[in-house]
């Protein structure tokens, strides 16, 4: 008779529960705050205070109700394994590549589906809330990148080693982190990185480095949005599209390369 492979969680459906659940602790508290101060022109759901509670309060449920759901060690859910810290050069270097290919995939997706005014103003609201430009570098480059990495290269990614191979751990936990930015201007980026920093989990076994790696991406959107003008008026954005694109393309070939060496000497090839 043969038995049912057992099943770690969390599975792909237990996942999308568990980033489901997430969202909903903070629709609750949201929406009614957005409701308040429609009707009373106030501004109580962008309050720092209200912010700082929900997102510790939120991301601490789900780590601890995911954690305690694992039943594994919390160095097997969140490794912190020693890394070569050369290897964010290569890692800086596919960053710069792939926004340089993705802008021309996010042109072609906003022509098929335009960015209507409220996403923008909602993008800006992260650049124009809080504590100005050093708010939103602490917001998409500090924060951002530990809760994020926690949940999706740490509950969710090993998980999924457990329960499955390699490539469909990476991808499933890419496609999931893609997805729960809710919105298609968003989802090549967010695909591709997630893709990385998948890999170099699974190279390196360091939610440090996956962490650092989220983070270094960020602060590189950050400074292409705020220094756009200086940086696209630099050579390099002025030769040729083709050209362009082709030295992005091997820029991304051989930091791939160089991450593969890198991580070599401390890959395991064994599930956690």
């Amino acid at each position: 008779m043969n038995q049912s492979r057992q099943k770690y969680y969390p599975t792909v459906l237990q996942a999308i529960h568990l980033i489901i659940l997430y969202m909903f602790i903070q629709t609750l508290v949201d929406f009614p705050l957005a409701l308040i101060d429609y009707y009373n022109d106030t501004d109580y759901l962008y309050h720092p205070i209200k912010k700082i509670l929900l997102g510790v309060g939120s991301t601490l449920f789900i780590l601890v109700y995911g954690f305690r759901k694992s039943k594994a060690r919390l160095l097997e859910v969140f490794p912190v394994k020693f890394f070569n810290p050369i290897i964010l050069l290569p890692v800086i270097t596919f960053l710069w590549g792939a926004q340089n290919l993705l802008e021309e995939i996010n042109i072609i997706v906003a022509k098929f589906i335009p960015a209507p005014t409220w996403f923008w103003e909602l993008f800006n609201k992260i650049f124009e809330g809080d504590f100005g430009w050093w708010g939103a570098f602490i917001k998409v480059a500090v924060i951002a990148p530990v809760v994020e990495e926690l949940i999706f290269r740490g509950l969710i990614l090993q998980g999924f080693r457990r329960n499955y191979n390699a490539f469909v751990a990476v991808f499933m936990s890419a496609l999931l982190f893609a997805l729960f930015h809710l919105n298609p201007w968003q989802f090549p980026a967010t695909f591709v990185l997630g893709l990385l920093l998948g890999w170099i989990m699974i190279r390196t076994n360091s939610i440090v480095l996956a962490i650092l790696g989220h983070s270094i991406n960020n602060f590189m959107v950050l400074l292409s949005i705020t220094y756009w003008e200086p940086i696209q008026s630099h050579a390099i954005y002025l030769i040729e599209k083709e050209k362009l694109f082709l030295t992005s393309a091997l820029v991304i070939l051989f930091s791939l390369i160089l991450i593969y060496l890198l991580s070599i000497n401390w890959f395991k090839n064994k599930k956690v």
